[in-house]
């Protein structure tokens, strides 16, 4: 193999395995998280000679939500490679998520040998097969010159239009054969071009809509985060004074400390944001799917509202609610464009929110998040995640897992920037936070990280700690240990008349002090009050390795606000209190939505 005249990188013929590294290097990619094995076993070898940084993860499962945290954390593609058979099918579940939170994800396993695709060989799966739901594209490579056009397609096609994860599968006989490089300067995807600019009569139409409305509102989804869009959703609520909620996944892209911000939507949201989509009179859907966890009762969801929907997919305009203004397109440039139009005649459009923003203002007030945390003794989970952001404060990205954890997470620290929260939101992978905070952190290797994880999610995937420390990736891991699968919990407590099943996990079990102490990195423990503060302070004071913080926390509180599963979001309830004395006053069957 020779070397270019310009010694950027080799030419001459190469091996499938070095084309593989190659095409990654040219298309930037600085890292990728993975776990050898047979058929990919090619590749490795190439590796030692790579640019590209290499994670070793302790599970197939945990390489791809790496990639997944790397590219929340960047909004870069996020690359894992794993082997052929059981290898590619641990991966599935977080091409499932990725999908479900239009992650751009790329993913490289290994296949068997193309003479023995179709015979049942040794750890074969029909691998693009399985993964066809959960991916946006995939493709078995067929020849070794098809290695660099698939990769380079794949970079793209992850990274475009409404991102996600792709799939390129390759059998082991094309990674040992040969090919004369060459990186192809053009792709040919015949089919495959996304909309990006808004058609300007529904750009026009959606601005005169505002224009006549009294109670806007802007309902900013995770599409926003995806296309950079933070500046462009500041300058349109700011220039026409519309009042922001923010969903689970965009949570950041509009600062929480704004006057115009009113909370989070949802099962779980902020008081005032719910009400805000019941008492609307239009939503201006930026980048958002109205999902059922924002919904509740579709059929009772925001009543008095006309819609403008903008988004990059257009499957999902329309798909669950009726649009009177659709516009399809990337929601930065969209944005951009109302914009743009809105100040070309801001005088006729700018409709007088004064009167709507006021109320809003006072049911966030009247509606706070609520915690009745003791001077001394047990320690409210809710206070445990306020006092996190206390001491890691702004800087940091807060990756979570799924449950309790995540919603006190998302409700309680104040987030002022886009991706400084991830979290699993569509698909709730518990076991998410641990590897993709260490991929956060691959991804910003100079700010703090810090999961905050349950104790049931952290038993899912906490042996990829020893990848981080392996790969030297200082995360801070906190585990609000309340000795239960909390959110199921909590479900079965108001839903099954608290007949709890199968959701004790011992606070001992194991002792996280001592897994710590197992991986020779730093544990602390914080029981009480008094503990609370100084622990997470000595916590932070670590620098250079992982550390462990074992918050042990009350065990019977519950996330509140709720909106009961399949509920209207009229019927949001504030207190466990308000839901018994309700529960007493109605029948309800046992999956808690009120008989008809």
């Amino acid at each position: 193999m020779s070397s270019s005249a310009s010694g950027d990188r080799p030419t001459g013929r190469v091996t499938g395995a070095q084309a593989v590294l190659m095409s990654l290097e040219a298309l930037g990619v600085e890292v990728v998280f993975g776990y050898p094995g047979g058929a990919i076993l090619p590749a490795y070898d190439p590796m030692l000679d790579s640019s590209i940084k290499h994670v070793l993860v302790r599970h197939e499962q945990g390489a791809v939500h790496m990639a997944e945290g790397y590219a929340h954390a960047t909004g870069r593609v996020g690359v894992c490679i794993v082997t052929s058979g059981p290898a590619a099918t641990n991966i599935v579940t977080g091409l499932a998520d990725a999908h479900m939170d239009s992650v751009p994800l790329l993913a490289i396993t290994g296949q068997v040998a193309t003479t023995a695709i179709g015979s049942d060989a040794f750890q074969e799966a029909d691998v693009t097969g399985i993964t066809m739901p959960v991916t946006k594209h995939n493709e078995l490579v067929g020849t070794v010159e098809r290695i660099a056009a698939a990769l380079k397609e794949a970079h793209h096609i992850a990274s475009s239009g409404r991102p996600g994860p792709v799939l390129v599968d390759i059998p082991k006989d094309i990674l040992n054969a040969t090919v004369e490089w060459r990186w192809p300067e053009h792709m040919e995807l015949p089919g495959y071009r996304p909309t990006v600019r808004g058609h300007g009569k529904m750009v026009r139409e959606a601005v005169e809509l505002i224009g006549r409305s009294q109670r806007p509102v802007i309902y900013a989804g995770g599409g926003l985060v995806r296309a950079g869009a933070a500046e462009e959703l500041f300058e349109l609520a700011t220039l026409l004074e519309v009042p922001v909620v923010t969903t689970l996944m965009a949570r950041g892209v509009f600062p929480d400390t704004h006057e115009l911000f009113v909370g989070m939507p949802g099962m779980h949201g902020h008081y005032a944001a719910v009400k805000a989509f019941q008492e609307t009179d239009l939503l201006i859907t930026l980048g958002a799917r109205f999902d059922d966890r924002v919904t509740g009762d579709l059929g009772s969801f925001a009543p008095h509202a006309r819609v403008i929907h903008v988004d990059i997919d257009p499957a999902e305009i329309g798909k669950n609610r009726v649009v009177d203004v659709p516009i399809v397109g990337d929601a930065k440039v969209v944005t951009g464009q109302l914009v743009r139009a809105a100040s070309d005649k801001l005088d006729l459009v700018k409709p007088d929110t004064t009167a709507w923003r006021a109320h809003l203002t006072e049911l966030k007030a009247e509606h706070p998040l609520r915690v009745e945390q003791p001077e001394t003794g047990v320690i409210k989970p809710q206070t445990a995640i306020r006092a996190i952001h206390e001491v890691f404060g702004d800087e940091a990205v807060y990756v979570a897992g799924v449950g309790q954890h995540q919603m006190w997470a998302a409700q309680h620290i104040p987030y002022s920037r886009p991706r400084q929260w991830i979290n699993s939101g569509g698909l709730g992978t518990m076991g998410f936070a641990v590897p993709a905070a260490i991929g956060a952190k691959a991804g910003l290797p100079d700010t703090p990280v810090v999961c905050i994880d349950g104790d049931g999610c952290f038993q899912m995937t906490f042996q990829e700690i020893a990848a981080a420390v392996q790969a030297d990736l200082p995360v801070v891991f906190c585990v609000v240990n309340n000795g239960y699968l909390g959110m199921v919990r909590q479900w079965q407590s108001l839903f099954y008349d608290d007949r709890l099943s199968e959701v004790a996990l011992p606070q001992d079990l194991p002792d996280l002090v001592k897994l710590a102490d197992a991986y020779g990195i730093p544990g602390f423990r914080a029981t009480t009050m008094d503990e609370l503060g100084p622990v997470l302070r000595k916590a932070q004071e670590v620098t250079g390795q992982p550390v462990i913080v074992d918050l042990r926390v009350d065990p019977d509180e519950m996330v509140f606000p709720m909106v009961p599963a399949g509920a209207s979001n009229d019927e949001v309830l504030e207190s466990a209190e308000e839901w018994y004395a309700r529960a007493r006053a109605i029948d309800l069957p046992g999956d808690g939505v009120p008989a008809e």
